[in-house]
């Protein structure tokens, strides 16, 4: 094993290699990650442009679907052919929306190119976080795998600022078109610098249950989208509808139990603490998304604000919504305690929402700034803490499923949200407006005033004082209607388990904390995400070295435990090369090698140093003290019972020792006394 854990270091991009590689990624991430939240601030003169002020919500909600739908074919495609290439092929699927959405003519065209950029969106969230996976050493994966959660955070707080800037600036047609340049240096550097590394691993790829997951999700949001608006609520289409979701539904069900990898396990529905926590998770992303679309038009519209300052406007909710996540992430690694955060969280929430259907063309700057930060702070409370509740409470076997569930339904759930706004909010002004005929002059269209608030000081001031009026209150109903959802989920928090924390679930991540896309990541690959975060608070090097050498009973200094871990795995390897990997001259190794040679665990021969058997053993002995350290993180997980687990393990024991030192160890700092280089 540690021949293979050297031989896979070897492939790795290293340096500059390595950072160019990473950067190119997270641009790749931040694309789908943007594409969320930009063309919120975008929507107004988007409908006035192009029409179609009904469908307003489709253009949030096509992406949402077809990014979440796909995320999981994306996972088991690139674990199964290589994820290199799928992942150069969700760029170009992902630019090619992109275009085609920029070139849009009218509202269905740019709908139907929004899923599309979907799809290719969904290929980018999932294959960007396997691809770390492959890409960085496991004792480094935690440091680098925040940096990605920081693109969420950035992604968060910049998409809707951007939005507004290229809408003043440019035209809403860039909001898509900046994604073509960003993409292409995407696609340049991962075509020459990526390696096609990665394990492959045979699927059964689960498709029928993939479209039925579509199916009936397209026809809930359609009935919500057309109920009461295009159709009274007891139409033929809206109950054929209904009753047509409850049908793939159950069949979806039906199939989920006999496919021998299914998108959701059946068995995790049964777990209280996942349902609990996915059904919580769908109010989030039910209010979350919600008000990212319909805010910009309350601010662009009634307070006749510039797109760019729209966004400006929304950077309390993201602060917000960044400061919780971050604080509760860190209150619950230093206490062990979550339900408390979703259980505040939640009525939080709800009195937010309250508190935003109150607002009217009066409101003031600073009253408007707190009610959304308090939104993004009670968002921020809930998320991630809901992810790290259902990881804590199932089974080995269903880590990955149970990650990536808590989070489809809080995508799903943010479709339902937008689409329900949406209807509401059509059906509101609809009735407003009827209100404000007789004073109203011929012709008068608000998807027009919408997208250019400034036509209204064409007319007299009790004819635009009565459209703000009606706007606010229209988009005041859509909050009030959300307030029951966020109470809805007050009370199911109360029910949901508290069970004592795994050490792997108190790392938290904080890309799902910051709302981002669902991502699929197998069990294994869950369990190396938290040892690698764990493995980065250890002890500093040279005393992880020293305590290794006393718990196995070497009597050697740290500089020479590294290095004879260092040469084990390598077999054989040149004196400047370990000098090199130590990141110190050799001439101040050559003691800490010298006593392995003395030992006779180590052969030096013109300049190479080769290990000896009795030197394997010793090594045997350190790796095995390593693993069994890492295995106490394990509580809980029993390893012992599941063999991939207990490879993660070794693995992760061999690889982490003998590493890059950048001096720490092998440096004159710790040579031991009186000898000299």
């Amino acid at each position: 094993m540690a021949a293979t854990a050297a031989r896979d270091e070897r492939v790795m991009p290293k340096g500059r290699d390595l950072w160019i590689t990473l950067g190119a990624l997270m641009l790749a991430m931040l694309l789908a990650a943007l594409d969320q939240t930009i063309v919120s601030t975008a929507l107004p003169t988007i409908v006035s442009d192009l029409g179609g002020l009904n469908h307003l919500s489709w253009v949030v909600t096509a992406y949402l679907l077809a990014s979440t739908a796909s995320t999981p074919l994306w996972g088991k495609l690139g674990d199964q052919y290589g994820r290199k290439r799928l992942f150069q092929a969700s760029i170009v699927l992902f630019l090619i929306g992109s275009a085609l959405c920029g070139l849009a003519q009218n509202m269905t065209e740019l709908i139907g190119f929004r899923g599309l950029q979907g799809l290719g969106g969904g290929g980018l969230m999932v294959l960007v976080v396997a691809i770390v996976g492959d890409v960085v050493p496991p004792r480094e994966r935690g440091r680098y795998q925040g940096l990605f959660g920081a693109v969420f955070g950035v992604s968060s707080v910049c998409g809707p600022l951007l939005g507004g800037w290229f809408v003043d600036n440019l035209s809403w047609r860039w909001v898509f078109y900046i994604n073509l340049p960003i993409g292409v240096l995407a696609l340049a550097v991962i075509a020459a610098v990526l390696p096609a590394t990665g394990e492959r691993e045979r699927h059964r790829i689960d498709y029928l249950g993939t479209l039925l997951i579509v199916g009936w999700a397209v026809g809930l949001v359609l009935m919500t989208t057309w109920g009461g608006t295009r159709y009274d609520w007891l139409s033929a289409p809206i109950i054929g509808l209904l009753a047509g979701s409850v049908v793939l539904i159950a069949a979806w069900l039906l199939v989920e139990r006999r496919a021998a990898e299914p998108v959701m396990p059946p068995a995790l529905l049964k777990n209280s603490v996942f349902s609990l926590g996915a059904a919580v998770s769908f109010a989030v992303g039910f209010a979350m998304f919600g008000a990212l679309t319909f805010l910009p038009i309350f601010l662009q519209v009634v307070h006749g604000v510039s797109p760019t300052l729209s966004g400006v406007y929304l950077l309390p909710m993201m602060l917000g919504m960044l400061l919780s996540s971050i604080g509760s992430g860190q209150l619950i690694t230093r206490f062990g305690r979550y339900k408390v955060f979703p259980v505040a969280g939640t009525p939080i929430i709800a009195l937010a929402l309250f508190f935003l259907s109150g607002l009217d063309e009066d409101s003031s700057t600073l009253t408007m700034s707190l009610r959304f930060a308090l939104l993004g702070f009670g968002l921020g409370l809930v998320m991630q803490v809901l992810v790290i509740a259902v990881q804590n409470s199932v089974s080995y076997e269903d880590l990955g499923s149970a990650t990536s569930g808590v989070t489809f339904f809080r995508q799903i759930g943010g479709s339902f949200g937008v689409a329900v706004f949406g209807s509401v909010f059509s059906n509101q002004l609809a009735g407003h407006v009827e209100d404000l005929a007789r004073v109203l002059p011929p012709g008068f269209d608000p998807a027009a005033v919408q997208g250019n608030p400034q036509l209204l000081d064409r007319y007299p001031a009790d004819v635009k004082q009565g459209v703000l009026h009606a706007y606010a209150q229209s988009i005041d109903s859509v909050f009030f209607w959300a307030v029951p959802v966020a109470a809805v989920a007050f009370v199911l928090t109360w029910f949901l388990r508290e069970v004592p924390l795994r050490a792997t679930s108190q790392t938290p991540d904080y890309g799902e904390g910051f709302g981002g896309a669902p991502t699929v990541r197998s069990s294994r690959h869950e369990i190396e995400r938290a040892l690698s975060e764990l493995m980065r608070k250890d002890a500093k090097a040279f005393e992880l070295y020293d305590r290794l050498a006393a718990i196995s009973g070497v009597s050697l200094p740290a500089g020479s435990v590294w290095a004879l871990c260092r040469i084990a795995k390598d077999g054989t390897v040149a004196g400047q090369d370990l000098a090199d990997r130590a990141g110190v001259q050799i001439e101040q190794g050559r003691p800490y090698v010298d006593r392995l040679v003395d030992a006779g665990y180590v052969q030096r021969q013109d300049g190479l140093l080769a290990v000896t058997p009795s030197g394997e053993a010793v090594a045997a002995r350190l790796f095995a003290a390593r693993r069994d350290g890492l295995a106490r993180h394990l509580e809980g997980w029993a390893p012992e019972e599941h063999p991939e687990l207990a490879d993660v393990l070794t693995r992760l024991a061999e690889t982490s020792l003998g590493d890059e030192a950048d001096g720490e160890v092998l440096g004159p700092e710790r040579r031991p006394a009186g000898q000299g280089a």
